[in-house]
């Protein structure tokens, strides 16, 4: 073969490779991609995620010194890159793994981002995450729970947020602590939608409770477009569980709600698995007959003049409501990916992995309420940890439990539409 043959063969790959490398634009911004479903039946869900994103560049870009000790938040700019300002390109997955998957690759190609962030649904965090993973981005992810998604051996995949098994202890320990009390807690349903999240969660749930000795007495599965759940309803009513546990997203636990008040039906305690049950959408369209409705978090926006309370301030007047739990925790990954870049004082993929695989964040560093954020050989945060909220009056959740924590006490049973 020629010289100018081996050229010839050798420019498309050069090409592509040129077209993959991220850097930082002239105009010192650093680009990440931040791919959510803006669109379909998730989209409440994304449009909040872009707003808590946006709040964060702005802590970022502009000096908050009232925001304590809060990673980038004194400078404006990110200072380890010369005060380099942050843009997000934001993407719409249009709640489709095939389409995370393209407009990830997209972000990669053609936007030249230098990391990615998202996805919401665990099952489009995996194929947007198998992207970066391909070209060799790092990829932050603050909220997907699925426990296969740090399963995979990826190098390039960070995931901030507690996950299902540590979720799983959370209600087994709640439920321990309630029994305690005189709370029949002996037969339990789980009701969960059908995709990788779904599926996942309650089938960690299952495993942690069977290894405790507490069998699930009932597993519920529908699809996540349904439009239609009399029949599970009908079932949990027939059954008469002591506590329902349900892993929705924000559409079909609206529904389940409608559907439970119009077939009378109040099991005695419903846990929620976050998701859907915080969105601001649940809360606003059927609070008022959720009343009593336990759920997890790891957010809660405290007392006024405290960082969290300022940090909610903020983004109620970027979205018109107030940080719900998946919110928070997706700002929380996305301001350590930021640290991490700012700590690499670089935008080459590599030296943002080393300062992501360095990261030792302290409570006090962060605007949510883990222990810390230290990430382990597969990309986990060990440092990870929620409680139990109650939505009491049908309008804000407020901590329950576990007592150290709480700002009230659980109610029992559930008191739905009364």
């Amino acid at each position: 073969m020629t010289h100018r043959h081996i050229a010839r063969s050798l420019a498309p790959l050069l090409a592509l490779s040129l077209l993959a490398t991220p850097a930082l634009s002239q105009d010192k911004t650093v680009k990440i991609g931040a791919v959510y479903p803006l669109s379909g039946n998730a989209a409440s869900a994304g449009i909040h995620a872009k707003a808590a994103l946006e709040v964060a560049v702005d802590i970022i870009n502009n000096a908050h010194p009232e925001l304590g000790n809060l990673p980038l938040a004194k400078n404006a700019g990110l200072a380890g890159l010369g005060g380099a300002k942050v843009e997000v390109v934001f993407a719409d997955n249009q709640g489709s793994p095939a389409v995370g998957q393209n407009q990830a690759l997209r972000l990669i190609t053609e936007e030249k981002v230098v990391a990615l962030n998202g996805s919401y649904q665990s099952g489009v965090t995996l194929t947007t995450s198998a992207i970066a993973e391909k070209y060799g981005i790092p990829y932050v992810n603050g909220e997907s729970v699925a426990a296969n998604l740090t399963e995979r051996g990826f190098k390039w995949f960070f995931r901030t947020t507690p996950v299902a098994s540590d979720f799983a202890n959370v209600y087994l320990n709640f439920l321990h602590d309630m029994k305690a009390k005189g709370v029949k807690t002996d037969t339990i349903a789980i009701v969960h939608e059908n995709t990788e999240y779904g599926t996942s969660v309650a089938g960690v749930i299952s495993s942690v409770f069977k290894e405790k000795g507490i069998n699930i007495a009932l597993d519920v599965a529908y699809s996540a477009n349904t439009t239609d759940v009399q029949s599970q309803v009908l079932q949990l009513k027939e059954k008469k569980p002591d506590v329902v546990i349900m892993v929705s997203y924000a559409s079909d636990a609206i529904l389940y709600a409608k559907t439970m008040q119009a077939l009378d039906y109040k099991p005695p305690m419903i846990i929620a698995d976050d998701s859907g049950f915080s969105d601001p959408s649940f809360i606003k369209t059927v609070g008022k007959i959720s009343k009593g409705v336990f759920n997890r978090s790891s957010w809660d926006v405290g007392a006024p003049g405290s960082v969290t309370h300022k940090i909610n301030d903020m983004y109620k007047k970027k979205s018109g409501d107030d940080m719900d739990d998946t919110s928070a925790r997706q700002m929380q990954g996305f301001l350590v990916l930021m640290d991490a870049i700012d700590r690499a004082k670089s935008t080459e993929p590599a030296k943002i992995q080393a300062a992501l695989k360095a990261t030792d964040l302290k409570p006090d560093q962060l605007m949510i309420g883990y222990k810390g954020v230290k990430f382990n050989d597969k990309g986990q945060n060990t440092l990870a940890s929620g409680l139990i909220i109650q939505l009491q009056d049908g309008a804000n959740y407020v901590a329950v439990w576990p007592k150290d924590q709480a700002k009230a006490e659980p109610v029992t049973p559930y008191q739905g539409w009364q």
